[in-house]
């Protein structure tokens, strides 16, 4: 990488520096670590520490998961929800998952790889400090008997960690929108019995499948993000760029962001967020650069249909010849009623593709005694990713990393979006994705695929034909893969910005086109949320340009498109229901009562005392899913910001919609003229502002599940760490507001469990401290940790200056 060889520290033995891990920890205001090293070594260390101090109890119970020990201390019976990616997977099930792993070797082997492949020396120093840094801080409070956090006290599961621990966790993370999407249908994968069974069965029901597959991908759920980069021609000052990044990702589990700042003078400093368990920044900003992520379109991997041999439903054809799929025999303990543990074992399978598997997010692909699917992943072999981030974090210009994103392909699942000090503003889809050109997938994709490929984009091929393998560009890391000639990158100098579509309309003003559809569609209607982005983001280009304060008020502004959009169509129709009565789908007509005028009188927004805003949200959420639209006015790729619009009243599950609306809040006790503030709670019940910024489309998206008779469960996930970046002439330190939503600690107990909370709610931020100098004057407690010697940790009002004599 230019410029950053003078940087580089020589490789140390064992992944150790020479000397004894040391760092200090300065908390500033809710608790944000500034952590000091001489060497990345050091930098993990004092993470892991300040890290374990305040997430230790998440953290350790991801760990049991990665180690594929859920069923041994949680039972076999149990599950969990992965938020990151929206999947439910049974402890017995992960165990195998990630057990299989294990077994396989993957992870050493990528660790055995030399950089680029395998991690940068600076990155093994870190994960090892890490390491060392985590168990310090367990061992300083006693070990497991000692955890401050009631959840995992005394749990025999909270135990010191490993190298091992951290890179599976690594590699989990690395997975979250490949492999681990489908741990239910790998884990559970078997050949059918009898092995003959009925070659006449009932075939896969394409279309029904396929519909299926088209509701539950793309990956990731409701999961996504906003970011927008600012370039000079966008700027007020005309100058510097200005940065928003606003990841929705979940609120509670291992896929939350942990903020931080991680300097090694003369060498590094960057402040922002990692998820959970990550000693890199993952999104944040230097003295130089500010960058973002937003869930890529782009699929990671591709599903191939085998053809079995008759009779041997473990042996598939290809290139016309039988081929045994491998298999390995997994074994996991399980806990008894009793208490006592007792092995399980399951045989997994492979074909030259990957793992077999017989689900999809939930959606059966059944292994039949003619059929079985495949799953090839990009990100199987992945760990590029962290020398990616290493590098990242001292990236000096928006063009210099765009040299990083080309050098290593390691981003897996994720756009990139970055604004520098100097006013370049790029947006980039560059990573780890599979080679699969519009042609090969016209010419490989099976009837299902065909299917999936025309709603979705992703390709489901032939798994019998070697023409149907991955093609392999010149310039691409590893084969397989799409070189970055043919991934999609922009530079602007007014602004790009992408809020989960496609990159087709990263900038109105220069579409790109003309990629292959595996990686996203093109002149297709995009969401609400990124229409209002762009809308937004537009207007005030033309309006005397981007502040940081424009920034911040913009993504909290929690403008509900849809109902700009359709309000005024709808209270017309609200007002013309025949008898003031309302059909519902379920039921007789509800009196439409004072539901017109509620929302007559909605301020169109999503702040906490909007009322009105709740009854909108229950109407479009069914609304915005009537056939064969909900729109009057279609989709014309010529306006594309601005269509569909119009709402079709005359549509009968629109007018269905606001009926069922009235019964849900009915239903559920809840005043037709409640506001978000009213049912939408976080930590601590917190009121919480902002709206579902799919389908309704509020930029400040947050997310809730209602559930019938009972009304709204806590935020689930939404904006997370929100950041808002600029520069200013003749100031080092960047200009930076920044608010971690749910808070830095997920243990009740902590003073930082939830005061950055109540600042969202009242859409507060935090003031950056960066440069030396301003994080000394904002130190609250200083804690020198090193290997070796015990941890001292001193508050700032203990080192008052002495009094003068008089």
């Amino acid at each position: 990488m230019p410029g950053f060889a003078a940087k580089r520290h020589a490789p140390q033995a064992n992944d150790k520096p020479a000397r004894g891990y040391s760092a200090v920890i300065q908390r500033t205001a809710h608790g944000i670590p500034h952590i000091t090293g001489k060497n990345f070594g050091d930098l993990g260390y004092g993470y892991g520490y300040a890290f374990a101090q305040d997430n230790l109890c998440t953290m350790a119970e991801d760990y049991v998961t990665v180690e594929g020990q859920r069923s041994q201390y949680f039972g076999s019976d149990g599950s969990y929800y992965q938020g990151g990616n929206d999947v439910t997977a049974n402890n017995l099930d992960s165990d195998f998952f990630f057990q299989q792993i294990k077994d396989s070797g993957i992870v050493n082997r990528l660790l055995a790889k030399p950089a680029p492949l395998g991690p940068e020396p600076e990155v093994r120093q870190a994960v090892a400090g890490y390491v060392a840094g985590y168990n310090k801080y367990l061992a300083e409070v006693g070990g497991r008997d000692g955890v401050p956090d009631p959840r995992c006290r005394g749990k025999a599961w909270v135990r010191p960690i490993t190298l091992q621990d951290a890179y599976l966790r690594f590699y989990q993370l690395v997975e979250l929108a490949s492999g681990d999407v489908a741990i239910p249908g790998i884990a559970g994968a078997q050949p059918p019995t009898p092995p003959l069974g009925s070659l006449s069965a009932p075939s896969l029901n394409v279309t029904k499948t396929a519909d299926s597959l088209a509701q539950k991908l793309p990956l990731m759920g409701a999961i996504g993000s906003n970011a927008v980069a600012i370039g000079k021609g966008g700027s007020a000052d005309h100058k510097h760029g200005v940065l928003l990044g606003n990841p929705h990702f979940p609120w509670t589990g291992p896929e939350r962001f942990y903020q931080a700042q991680m300097t090694i003078p003369g060498v590094a400093s960057v402040e922002g967020a990692s998820l959970f368990g990550v000693p890199v920044i993952l999104i944040g900003n230097n003295k130089n650069i500010a960058w973002s992520h937003t869930v890529s379109t782009a699929f990671r991997f591709t599903p191939y249909q085998l053809t079995l041999v008759p009779g041997s439903p473990t042996t598939y054809l290809y290139n016309g010849r039988p081929t045994q799929m491998t298999s390995r025999t997994v074994t996991v303990q399980v806990r008894q009623p009793d208490g006592s543990l007792k092995p399980a074992s399951r045989t997994l399978y492979s074909s030259r593709y990957g793992p077999v598997f017989n689900s999809l997010v939930g959606v059966p692909l059944p292994w039949t005694p003619a059929t079985a699917f495949s799953m090839r992943d990009a990100n199987a072999d992945n760990f590029r990713v962290f020398n990616h981030f290493l590098d990242t974090d001292m990236a000096k210009s928006a063009a210099q990393e765009l040299d990083i994103l080309k050098k290593y392909e390691g981003i897996p699942w994720v756009n990139t979006i970055v604004a520098d000090r100097t006013g370049h503003a790029l947006y980039a889809d560059i990573g780890a994705i599979p080679n699969v050109s519009n042609a090969k997938a016209q010419q490989c994709n099976t009837a299902l695929g065909a299917a999936t490929f025309q709603l979705l984009g992703l390709p489901i091929l032939d798994g019998s034909r070697p023409e149907c393998n991955w093609g392999t560009d010149p310039d691409a890391i590893e084969p397989g893969l799409f070189g970055p000639s043919h991934l999609p990158h922009l530079f602007r100098d007014d602004y790009v910005t992408n809020s989960n579509d496609s990159y087709w309309l990263s900038n109105p003003h220069q579409p790109l086109e003309g990629f292959a559809r595996i990686i996203g569609d093109e002149k297709t209607a995009r969401t609400l949320r990124t229409r209002i982005g762009l809308i937004m983001t537009q207007n005030q280009v033309d309006h005397g340009g981007f502040t940081r304060q424009a920034m911040q008020n913009m993504v909290f502004s929690d403008r509900q498109y849809a109902g700009e959009l359709t309000r005024n169509d709808l209270v017309s129709m609200c007002r013309s229901m025949p008898g003031g009565l309302a059909p519902t789908s379920s039921g007789p007509p509800v009196q439409v009562g004072n539901a017109c005028d509620v929302l007559a009188h909605w301020d169109l927004h999503e702040n906490i005392d909007s009322k009105g805003a709740v009854l909108f949200r229950r109407f479009w959420d069914r609304a915005s899913s009537a056939e064969p639209s909900p729109w009057a006015v279609a989709f014309n790729a010529a306006d594309p910001v601005h269509t569909p619009n119009t709402l079709a009243t005359n549509n009968p599950q629109v007018r269905l919609a606001l009926g069922d609306a009235i019964s849900d809040l009915e239903g559920a006790s809840i005043p037709l003229d409640a506001a978000p503030g009213d049912v939408q709670k976080g930590p601590g019940g917190v009121p919480i502002h902002g709206g579902p910024g799919d389908p309704n489309g509020d930029f400040d998206a947050i997310y809730t599940t209602f559930d019938p008779g009972r009304g709204f469960e806590p935020v689930s996930e939404g904006s997370s760490y929100v950041q808002a970046v600029t520069w200013h002439d003749k100031q080092p330190c960047p200009d930076a507001r920044t608010i971690l939503t749910y808070s830095l600690s997920t243990n009740p107990r902590s003073p930082f469990f939830d005061d950055q909370t109540a600042m969202f709610s009242r859409k507060q931020w935090v003031t950056q401290r960066f440069c030396p100098a301003d994080v000394k004057a904002h130190t609250v407690t200083t804690t020198t940790v090193a290997a070796g010697k015990r941890t001292r940790t001193v508050r700032a009002h203990a080192r008052r200056p002495k009094r003068r004599k008089r």
